[in-house]
């Protein structure tokens, strides 16, 4: 387990104990959110190295698995209160099968060196037919080359994106690239600048985003639209424009070679001079909401996983919890906030996915890295307990400030005082050595709080507003309509662009 000091400010102290347990002790920020979001803990196959892995659900109660050591295997009997899966091991001898999907009755595997799809057609529900879908990779045999992949999309093809076979470099053909596979096997270059995924899923509207981790060209964790021919920061995978084994599929999909960035500036100011470069949708800030963006669930489930409907759901290996993340689309491009959700996992999250029910499975491993859960492999289930958490549900930028909805009203005098909340803003650098301080901040000003009539919308009128910074809220002031302060009362907002802001 790994031990951390607590430091107490006044104000936090009182915030703790605004709400007190029963016995009139205050409670754990972990006890507050499990009385909307009850965890439950799934057993695994007794004496397996059962780390996550892909998680693929199979109606009307099953969850197929993947695991790092290279097996799927699939759980009947996942849900209820307490559930006992009756386990049988579907496939085996694969490598490191990150994700997994369904079409057609195959199950589609995505190893390390390919998309492989399998059936079961002789009974007793072992894999009998494997074959390969699409190889049209490189592949070393450096640890670090992973390869996730989403469901299928609309048009019947599933993303696939390709870590680099290190943090600076790579030879393997296409590494550092997102890719789009059909299930008959075809493979179209989509878009290239990626550096160590964490994890690729689609929002509500069904574009394709993905996770990276905190590395060279990239400041800190973020989640990045996969917009086709875009240019995602890391400028290693530009060598496949000219190469000889790959230059005409990429350019048989129009996509054309982005100009290189300058190291030591900022991605705000290279995306004035690089079309392609597509600005991070939503930072992570490093240490403050985690160190290792995984997984993505999007929340479909009508209102079956609370209040949060078509908000996306971000797993996180190294702090062990869940992030949520609000998007909204400003001229064109993605942007949003992302805020704190669940703590308390067993092991490190890196496998997201909901069921039909709304409840969200979430599949962990410490890797060898470590992760704050202390297991080596978990699989979990949160489950919505009916209870409405006092939240900021949404945060969308305003051409002079922000407005904040709320999932239940909000006590107008604490929402309406600009004292209840702080607002500062920082960058990163965007460099080839590895990572970022947090870099050229700003504390904005808070002129005005103006609370709506339905008491759950708040605009709050700012100056210093700074497009292309990350602006770090905080809310400790706020109360809602029964005295409660919020669960969560900080979010992080991606400001690529000011609203009707014109530089």
């Amino acid at each position: 387990m790994v031990m951390r000091k607590l430091f107490f400010t006044a104000a936090t102290v009182a915030a703790a104990l605004f709400i007190a347990a029963p016995a009139g002790r205050a409670q754990s920020l972990e006890a507050r959110e499990s009385a909307s979001y009850r965890m439950i803990d799934l057993p695994t196959p007794p004496g397996v190295q059962f780390e996550a892995g892909g998680l693929l659900f199979l109606p009307p109660d099953s969850l197929a698995c993947s695991t790092r050591t290279g097996d799927i295997w699939i759980g009947e009997g996942v849900l209820g209160d307490h559930p006992q899966p009756k386990w049988t091991r579907f496939a085996s001898g694969l490598h490191e099968v990150l994700s997994l999907a369904q079409r057609d009755g195959w199950i589609y595997a995505v190893q390390r060196g390919e998309v492989t799809r399998l059936k079961a057609t002789h009974g007793g529900g072992r894999a009998d037919v494997v074959e390969t879908v699409c190889d049209a990779w490189g592949i070393s045999g450096d640890y670090h080359e992973y390869c996730f992949g989403s469901k299928f999309d609309r048009e019947g093809n599933m993303w696939i994106v390709l870590t680099l076979t290190g943090s600076f470099s790579s030879d393997s053909p296409l590494r550092g690239w997102c890719l789009r596979v059909s299930a008959d096997g075809k493979m179209v270059p989509t878009a290239t600048g990626i550096r160590s995924p964490g994890g690729i899923g689609f929002n509500a509207a069904g574009d394709c985003f993905y996770t990276d981790n905190q590395g060279p060209w990239n400041g800190a964790c973020k989640l990045n639209w996969l917009k086709p021919g875009s240019f995602a920061g890391h400028p290693i995978g530009f060598k496949w424009f000219d190469d000889p084994l790959t230059k005409d599929q990429i350019a048989a999909a129009g996509l054309k070679r982005p100009l290189e960035p300058k190291s030591g500036s900022r991605m705000y100011e290279e995306a004035k001079r690089i079309p392609e470069l597509m600005l991070p949708t939503v930072y992570f800030p490093y240490q403050k909401m985690g160190q290792s963006a995984s997984g993505i669930a999007c929340d479909t489930s009508n209102g079956k996983f609370g209040p949060f409907g078509g908000q996306i759901f971000v797993g996180e290996q190294t702090h062990s919890t869940v992030m949520r993340v609000y998007l909204e689309m400003v001229d064109g491009k993605y942007q949003g906030a992302c805020f704190p959700f669940r703590q308390g996992f067993g092991s490190g999250n890196l496998g997201e996915e909901f069921a039909p029910d709304g409840s969200l499975f979430s599949f962990g491993t410490d890797r060898g890295w470590g992760a704050r859960g202390g297991k080596p492999f978990s699989l979990q289930r949160l489950v919505w307990t009916g209870k409405t958490p006092f939240e900021i549900h949404a945060m969308n930028a305003l051409p002079n400030g922000f407005e904040l909805s709320f999932t239940e009203p909000v006590n107008p005098a604490t929402a309406g005082n600009p004292a209840s909340y702080t607002l500062e803003t920082f960058i990163y650098i965007y460099q080839s050595s590895y990572g970022s301080p947090e870099v050229d901040q700003t504390k904005a000003v808070i002129k005005e709080a103006r609370v709506a009539p339905d008491h759950k919308h708040v605009q709050l009128i700012v100056a210093g507003l700074v497009e292309g910074h990350i602006h770090e809220l905080h809310v400790p002031g706020v109360r809602s309509a029964a005295g409660e302060p919020l669960l969560h009362d900080s979010a992080y907002y991606t400001l690529n662009k000011i609203p009707g802001h014109r530089p």
